[in-house]
């Protein structure tokens, strides 16, 4: 390989689409053989594409091993890129011909549980409403695994919040809500109904939380380091509030939930609310964009339209 200074810019430029297909079928299967017959090409003009990858950057990306094609650092970092950059092409692909069908493009949306869920509802429900033709897309999970796809661009705007203080360098960060808490058990929980309960009682029954990236497991420790108080009768976690529903229903464990996503089961009498005063509320949430680039009409016609509910829903508390 050369011993001239790199210049990316220069590499990058010489990539083509092939190429980038090539990592990215490298990079989840690990096996050349298997990447070239996805290709639909021979395993020796694959083994010719990731020679000349590495002859553009000047740099081995890959360890050969007996059983795999292992990425190292320099691989893992160009992996990321070509993942990036397909995703792109994709969604680009598909709003032009949208658009050129008379569409108006497609948006892609990640949102957290709980308050959060109900004010997108309404918020996509006035979309569509406003642009009948745009394609939505809607994902929910945890804030943690939302804002790393708004990092990779599988998403265009997160509703939820940061997680580590660094993403303030990298997400515009509008805020939109609070979020208020409560301890729920299942509908036959022994403490439902049980008036004037410390909240120190709870530490003898099993819980049921979050995983400890989330912003809710933080809450629920922090509420627990404040009072004192370790559970001490059993944990377990999930990230799904359909599992922790079920679960709820048929043990005697208790959870610590949004009062937004837990009152509608409470009502249906699916959940108990265990009547204890929790002393803090979630952090504030709100929409966040990529920094280094400018939200896409349709992203900023729905930011708009999700200001306003926000804003409707805060004056009707």
């Amino acid at each position: 390989m050369s011993g001239k200074p790199l210049s990316i810019t220069a590499a990058v430029g010489r990539l083509r689409f092939r190429h980038l297909q090539f990592l990215d079928i490298l990079g989840r299967t690990r096996n050349l053989r298997l990447t070239a017959e996805q290709m639909n090409m021979t395993q020796p003009a694959a083994t010719k594409i990731l020679l000349d990858l590495e002859e553009i950057f000047e740099s081995r990306l890959f360890d050969r091993l007996p059983r795999e094609m292992r990425p190292n650092e320099l691989g893992l970092f160009t992996l990321r890129y070509a993942a990036t950059a397909l995703a792109s092409h994709a969604k680009f692909v598909a709003e032009f011909n949208a658009l050129k069908l008379g569409g108006h493009g497609q948006l892609t949306i990640g949102a957290i549980s709980g308050a959060a869920a109900h004010l997108l509802t309404a918020a996509v429900a006035e979309t569509q409403r406003l642009r009948p033709l745009l394609v939505l897309k809607v994902m929910e999970q945890s804030s943690d695994q939302l804002i790393a796809w708004l990092g990779d661009r599988r998403i265009d705007v997160m509703i939820g919040r940061f997680t580590d203080e660094s993403h303030r360098a990298r997400f515009r960060y509008e805020r939109l809500s609070g979020e208020t808490l409560q301890v729920v058990g299942g509908p036959h929980h022994p403490l439902r109904g049980v008036e004037n309960l410390e909240i120190s009682r709870l530490a003898h029954w099993p819980w049921l939380l979050y995983p400890e990236s989330t912003a809710l497991r933080h809450v629920s420790d922090t509420i627990f380091r404040t009072i004192g108080m370790a559970p001490s009768s059993g944990v377990m976690e999930t990230q799904s509030f359909l599992f922790a529903l079920e679960s709820l229903r048929i043990t005697d464990m208790l959870s610590l939930q949004p009062s937004a996503l837990a009152e509608k089961y409470v009502a249906k009498g699916l959940l108990a609310q265990i009547k204890v005063d929790v002393p803090k509320v979630m952090p504030d949430y709100g929409m966040l964009t990529r920094i280094d680039e400018a939200p896409t009409p349709a992203v900023s016609a729905f930011m708009a339209v999700l200001r306003d509910v926000a804003a409707a829903q805060g004056d009707a508390l």
